[in-house]
C-alpha cells in the first residue's frame, strides 16, 4: 500500500480558504450587506441626477432669423455656468404658444436691427446670456462688412494655476464614496474573520483543526479566504458604481474617476490585509462572542478615526493631521485615497506610505502569528497577550 501524503503547506492554506469563502458566500448578512451597498450606491446617483436635472437649464426657442444667435448664447451661457437648450420653432406664433404652455423658458424673436426676447418669468441671468450673445453676433457682423480678418484677432490662452478644480472635486467626491465603501467592507472582513475564530475556539473545532495544520496555516487560510471574497465584493462595486457613474452622467472625467476607483480597490488590499490580521488576532484572546467587542474597540476606533480623518483630508488634504496619518498604518489606507484624489501627494509620498503599510502588515503577522498560536487553544475566560507568547514559545 501506498502511503499518505501530507499535504502541503498550500494546498492546506487553500483548503481553510475555500472553506471560508464557501461558508460565508452563503451567510445572509453577506449577502444583505452586498446589495445594501450597491442599491445605496445606485441611489446616490440618482439623487444626484434628480437634483441636477434641470436646475442650470433654459430652454430657448428661436425661429426664422435668429438661429445665427443660438450658438453665441449656448457659449455665453456656458461661460456662466447656464446650460441653454435651443429649441426650434418654425414661426413666431408657434413660439408663443410653447411659452404660453411652459414647453419653453423664453423666446427669441427677429426684431430686425433690436431682436426681442420674450421671457415667462423674469431670469436676469438668461437676460444678460441673450443680450450679450445679440450684441456679440451684431459686432461681428459689423466688423465682416467693415472688411476686417476676424482670423487674425489673437485668442486668449487661459491657464489654471490651481488645475481642473471640477475635475479635483468629482475625483475627491468619488474617493469619499470609495472610501466609506472601503470602511465598511474593513469592518465587515474583519470581524468575519474574528467571529468565525471565536466560533472554532468555543465549538473545540480548532482542536480537530490544528490536529492537521499549523496555527499559522489556519489564519493564512482565513485571511486569505475572507480577503478574495472581499476583493471580488469590492471590484464588484467598483464596477457597478463606475458603470452607473457614467450611465448617470454623474462625471464628466471617467478616466480620473476610473484611475481614483482602482486607488480605492488596492488600499483595500493592504487595509484588508493589517486589520484581518489584527482582528483574528485579538479574537484568539477570547472564547464567547459576548468578549469579542471588549478586545476588538480599540481597532475599531481607529477604523473609525481613519475614515473621520479621511473626511477632513476631503477639505484640506495638504493639512498636518491629514498629511501625517497619511503614513500611520491603518489609517493611510482611509486618507492617503482621498489626499490622492485631491492631487496634493507627491509620488514619493505614496511609496513610502505603502512601504511603512508592508513593513506594519509583516510586523503584524510576525508578532501576532504567534499570540495566535499561543491563545488558540485556550478555550476558558480571556487569554493576556504575555501569557499567549509565553504558551507559544512553550
Amino acid at each position: 500500500m501506498s502511503e499518505l501524503r501530507t499535504p502541503s503547506s498550500a494546498a492546506l492554506v487553500r483548503m481553510v480558504a475555500g472553506r471560508e469563502v464557501s461558508s460565508r458566500i452563503r451567510d445572509k448578512n453577506f449577502i444583505i450587506s452586498s446589495v445594501v451597498i450597491v442599491l445605496l450606491l445606485l441611489g446616490v446617483m440618482a439623487f444626484q441626477v434628480v437634483v441636477n436635472s434641470g436646475s442650470d437649464t433654459s430652454r430657448l426657442a428661436v425661429v426664422d432669423g435668429t438661429e445665427g444667435v443660438g450658438p453665441a448664447v449656448q457659449a455665453q451661457g456656458e461661460a456662466v455656468g447656464l446650460d441653454v437648450e435651443l429649441v426650434d420653432l418654425p414661426d413666431e406664433g408657434a413660439a408663443r404658444a410653447a411659452l404660453e404652455a411652459e414647453e419653453v423658458d423664453a423666446v427669441l424673436l427677429d426684431g430686425g436691427a433690436a431682436p426681442e426676447l420674450l421671457l415667462a418669468d423674469r431670469d436676469p441671468t438668461l437676460e444678460a446670456v441673450v443680450g450679450s450673445a445679440v450684441a456679440e453676433v451684431a459686432v461681428t457682423g459689423q466688423l465682416v462688412e467693415a472688411g476686417v480678418d476676424l482670423q487674425a484677432v489673437p485668442q486668449l490662452g487661459v491657464t489654471t494655476l490651481e488645475g481642473d478644480d471640477e475635475a479635483d472635486g468629482q475625483r475627491v467626491v468619488v474617493a469619499i464614496i470609495g472610501v466609506a465603501v472601503l470602511y465598511g467592507l474593513l469592518i465587515l472582513f474583519a470581524q468575519f474573520v474574528a467571529q468565525g475564530v471565536v466560533e472554532e475556539k468555543a465549538s473545540r473545532v480548532v482542536e480537530l483543526l490544528l490536529a492537521t495544520m499549523r496555527p499559522w496555516q489556519l489564519l493564512a487560510g482565513k485571511i486569505l479566504g475572507l480577503g478574495v471574497l472581499g476583493l471580488a465584493q469590492i471590484v464588484l462595486i467598483a464596477v457597478v458604481g463606475v458603470t452607473g457613474a457614467l450611465a448617470f452622467d454623474v462625471v464628466s472625467v471617467p478616466g480620473e474617476l476610473v484611475s481614483t476607483v482602482v486607488t480605492v480597490v488596492a488600499w483595500f488590499v493592504l487595509g484588508y490585509a493589517f486589520y484581518a490580521s489584527v482582528f483574528a488576532v485579538a479574537a484568539s484572546l477570547v472564547s464567547r462572542q459576548e468578549d469579542l467587542g471588549s478586545v476588538l474597540t480599540p481597532m475599531t476606533i481607529l477604523l473609525v478615526a481613519g475614515f473621520v480623518v479621511a473626511i477632513q483630508a476631503a477639505g484640506d488634504p495638504s493639512s498636518t493631521l491629514a498629511t501625517v496619518t497619511s503614513y500611520v498604518p491603518g489609517l493611510s489606507p482611509l486618507v492617503m485615497p482621498v489626499r490622492q484624489a485631491a492631487g496634493e501627494v507627491a509620488v514619493w509620498e505614496i511609496a513610502l506610505s505603502v512601504v511603512v503599510m508592508l513593513v506594519a502588515i509583516a510586523v503584524v503577522v510576525r508578532v501576532g502569528g504567534r499570540v495566535y498560536a499561543g491563545a488558540l487553544l485556550r478555550t476558558t475566560g480571556k487569554t493576556k497577550l504575555r501569557e499567549a507568547l509565553r504558551a507559544e514559545r512553550a
